[in-house]
């Protein structure tokens, strides 16, 4: 991480290898940047202190390789390439952006879709669900026991995207007037960017909503040019990597499952644009039942005020996630302060959220993707 009084008049004079004493969640390069600092931190630091204190809970996944996921990983002591490298899947496929290796706007500009796993098909949900999903799975065991997938399967590293879908819908489902009286459940997924090279996991859907025509709006400034207003029916499940599978077997079928030829539950459309200026457009073909925003990062950017107010005005719930309990703090009193907006879903971890942690994020926090929920 970098120094948190970067900025403030001197130069760094090293890495930032000294925490505030209290908070222990910021870290500086020298005494004299911490001192520099205070004036800014004094009002975070308490808050800071009780979020580090729930570090424990943020690290908790039922997951063999949990430890080097998380700790390790905020440690230092192995990345997110290692990790990867160690399963066979660095760089490869649907995994090329869980690392920062490949610059991610020249592969969104290509977008080509890898419908695999890349993984054996004892490690990956490849095929339909053996038994129909329960009322309500509550985490990660829930799901990878229901789909009978090993707790060592890295999987759930792409599957945060639908299963944060699926959460959104199961904590607003009082508020969604469709849900067991329609077959179809609209969403708008507003600010994809890493997830557009992900989509065939989004396939997952089928098996998490049964009978539900599923229709999903992606719009964003990340998706292309050339790719707006895109229609794709996912009509399969991501393949493994074995050619004997049972997921070959359908191979006619699988093959138009990225493409406009076959008739899915699962319609991914894309939208190119800030989700305030095109909205109009869209309502007009796809009034939602829910928006879902991903790692939002609503202090960050001005860009989401309009796009708050108009989800106000709209009268539809909406959940949005980001990488620490810090950065929805910061999105609550933003929207208080600037539109008057208080949060009907309050701040929440997500139980579905992303089992390895960010690398050299800006606090000492563990961050994580989709890490916590809060709701308008």
């Amino acid at each position: 991480m970098e120094c948190a009084g970067k900025g403030r008049g001197t130069r760094c004079i090293g890495p930032a290898k000294r925490r505030c004493g209290r908070c222990g969640a910021v870290g500086y390069c020298s005494v004299s940047h911490q001192i520099s600092h205070w004036s800014a931190h004094k009002e975070e630091c308490a808050r800071l202190e009780q979020q580090m204190k729930h570090a424990d809970a943020l690290n908790a996944f039922p997951f063999t390789y949990c430890q080097e996921a998380t700790v390790e990983i905020c440690e230092k002591q192995v990345s997110r390439c290692s990790f990867l490298s160690k399963r066979g899947i660095h760089q490869v496929g649907m995994w090329m952006h869980e690392c920062k290796c490949q610059p991610l706007t020249n592969s969104l500009e290509d977008l080509r879709f890898h419908n695999s796993w890349d993984l054996p098909r004892m490690l990956c949900p490849c095929r339909g669900p053996v038994s129909p999903i329960s009322d309500h799975l509550s985490g990660w065991d829930d799901y990878y026991r229901w789909r009978h997938i090993p707790f060592h399967s890295p999987v759930a590293l792409l599957l945060q995207w639908p299963m944060l879908i699926y959460h959104a819908i199961q904590i607003t489902s009082a508020r969604i007037s469709t849900i067991g009286t329609s077959k179809e459940l609209r969403v708008h997924y507003v600010g994809p960017e890493k997830e557009l090279l992900q989509l065939p996991a989004f396939g997952e859907l089928q098996a998490l909503f049964p009978g539900m025509r599923m229709h999903i709006e992606l719009v964003g400034p990340a998706v292309p040019e050339h790719r707006d207003g895109e229609t794709i029916k996912v009509g399969g499940y991501a393949r493994c990597s074995e050619t004997n599978c049972d997921c070959k077997s359908t191979s006619s079928h699988e093959s138009k499952s990225l493409n406009t030829a076959y008739d899915s539950t699962v319609i991914l459309q894309l939208r190119r644009g800030c989700y305030h200026d095109i909205y109009r457009n869209i309502s007009e073909e796809s009034f939602p039942h829910l928006v879902v925003a991903p790692n939002a990062g609503i202090a960050a950017y001005s860009s989401w005020l309009p796009t708050i107010e108009l989800i106000r005005e709209m009268n539809v719930p909406a959940v949005f996630s980001d990488y620490c309990e810090e950065a929805c703090h910061l999105a609550a009193r933003c929207m208080n302060t600037v539109a008057g907006i208080s949060f009907s879903l309050p701040i929440q971890l997500n139980p579905f959220r992303q089992p390895m942690a960010v690398e050299d994020s800006a606090l000492l926090l563990p961050c994580y993707s989709n890490c916590f929920l809060f709701g308008i």
